[in-house]
């Protein structure tokens, strides 16, 4: 790989705090000079002001180009590390760990609201076996594609288990969250797994939790979890809906426990 390629934004940067720095240096450079001169009686003549102006360039210019290049390397070597570290290796989605924290922040941003589903794929164990794990990985591959296609842009998309994703979508109340689930589920429903000649239609059950109040990632998990347990014994490729703060059912578990 080439060391020196950088995206064009970062060469964007180089080149502009290059010619800044270099621009600055250079006016510094004829002030000073100018100033000398003066001190001595003498004005600026033409060979002056051409040694003020042209060696802060000629010598200065390619080594804070070089020194500006080295230090945009730097930061997209960070950005990759970055990347790396909160990316699941084989959908390209969030891994868990970074999927609960940016929940959990925009949570917090947004004053808890939002609404977090659960998928887990149908029948994975049985895909696995018939089909072998390789083709068990593409499906993986195929539904985390299909879920990313099915949200806003804005949304985090996470895997954070075997074969469960986690969505957040944020700002989301029922109807939207409803919406945007029926979407992942059919997106998923009408992909196939294919071995030899044998097919199998995919599909997904889903949990949800909308988050009217202050919630945490926790609490919203655990009601997503139920209601993906209820839409798997209701007979899959499905989805449930719950709720978090004010809803009825938080309620009636309140005062079960006063």
């Amino acid at each position: 790989m080439n060391k020196l390629a950088l995206p064009p934004s970062e060469w964007r940067i180089v080149w502009q705090r290059t010619a800044l720095i270099l621009a600055a240096s250079t006016a510094g450079s004829w002030v000073m000079s100018n100033l000398v001169m003066m001190s001595l009686d003498e004005g600026m003549n033409a060979v002056g002001t051409v040694l003020a102006l042209g060696m802060p360039t000629a010598l200065g210019g390619p080594i804070l180009l070089f020194l500006q290049v080295r230090s945009a390397q730097l930061r997209e070597a960070n950005r990759k590390l970055e990347t790396l570290a909160s990316t699941d290796w084989l959908t390209d989605c969030l891994n868990r760990r970074a999927f609960t924290s940016r929940v959990t922040s925009s949570l917090g941003q947004t004053g808890g609201h939002g609404t977090l589903l659960v998928i887990d794929a149908d029948h994975f164990k049985t895909i696995n076996d018939r089909f072998g794990h390789e083709r068990g990985d593409e499906v993986l591959q195929l539904i985390a594609g299909a879920i990313r296609d099915s949200v806003r842009g804005g949304d985090l998309v996470g895997r954070i288990g075997g074969e469960e994703f986690g969505v957040f979508l944020q700002d989301a109340g029922d109807d939207i969250a409803n919406a945007a689930a029926e979407r992942i589920r059919a997106a998923v429903n009408a992909l196939f797994v294919t071995s030899e000649g044998i097919a199998q239609r995919l599909s997904v059950s889903i949990g949800g939790a909308v988050c009217a109040g202050d919630s945490g990632f926790s609490e919203l998990f655990q009601i997503a979890d139920r209601r993906l347990y209820e839409a798997k014994h209701a007979g899959r490729n499905r989805v449930e809906l719950g709720r978090t703060a004010g809803d009825s059912e938080l309620a009636a578990m309140s005062a079960a426990i006063g």
